[in-house]
């Protein structure tokens, strides 16, 4: 099977979910497209929602405090930055596999045919998870993908955001994080940036090793930013916070 890589999902951390998914949904023109009852095993609950061909999850423990993995990031962090990147590939296997010849462990591997997928202990990987998987059959990028439902692509919505086409990640050495991650998903660094076919991931200085920011095409952004506003996000210029990252917009 040819190699590919592509971003699949970002995932993000909510103290709460319904707040967060109501937000989203408003402000941003979309809609809930599955709710995964697999993470209740995690003392978690979740929402994703598509934009274009690109999951945006959000998920919240059940209970605040530190007794999940996503409870004690949002101590850690105080609820700044987002959880997980989520990429589909050929082999998450082989991918794991390379990554822990580099020195980054396997935090966790899940199996729900015909998904498959193995996720990167965070501290190795630095700023948020990366999670590898593929879906047996589905080298369409509109093909099945169980972790988003058996219709998601029925719930793309175009009318308001049109795409997700960066991802921000700070530290306080972009540079060295660019080529590590680089080098975890198999895309060599460009400068600053690693380049994916369907978006790319920026570093940039920070004073912590954070997912920031994303950034996202839309029809309309004053309409956006009337809606963040009229939701209670501080708005700054084309950009909102929402959800522990920087909403940017473009046009």
């Amino acid at each position: 099977m040819a190699g590919y890589m592509r971003l699949r999902q970002i995932c993000l951390v909510a103290p709460q979910l319904a707040p967060v998914i109501s937000d989203i949904s408003a402000i941003m023109g979309l809609d809930v497209c599955y709710r995964d009852g697999n993470v209740a095993k995690y003392g978690l609950e979740n929402a994703l929602l598509p934009v274009d061909t690109i999951l945006l999850e959000v998920v919240a423990p059940f209970q605040p405090g530190p007794g999940t993995a996503a409870g004690r990031f949002v101590e850690k962090t105080g609820g700044r930055g987002g959880y997980m990147a989520i990429f589909c590939c050929e082999d998450p296997d082989a991918r794991g596999a390379k990554a822990n010849a580099m020195g980054v462990r396997t935090a966790n591997v899940i199996t729900h045919a015909p998904y498959h997928g193995v996720q990167l202990h965070p501290r190795d990987c630095r700023a948020a998870f990366i999670e590898f998987n593929h879906t047996d059959g589905s080298d369409d990028i509109l093909g099945p993908y169980p972790p988003a439902g058996p219709d998601w692509q029925k719930f793309i919505r175009k009318d308001t955001t049109l795409a997700l086409t960066e991802v921000e990640m700070q530290s306080p050495e972009p540079q060295a994080l660019a080529e590590h991650w680089g080098r975890i998903i198999g895309i060599a660094a460009d400068g600053a940036t690693v380049k994916l076919p369907n978006t790319t991931f920026r570093f940039a200085k920070g004073e912590a090793e954070i997912m920031s920011g994303l950034t996202f095409e839309v029809a309309d952004k004053a309409r956006v930013l009337d809606a963040a506003k009229a939701n209670g996000c501080s708005v700054s210029g084309d950009a909102f916070f929402l959800c522990g990252v920087t909403f940017r917009l473009t046009a």
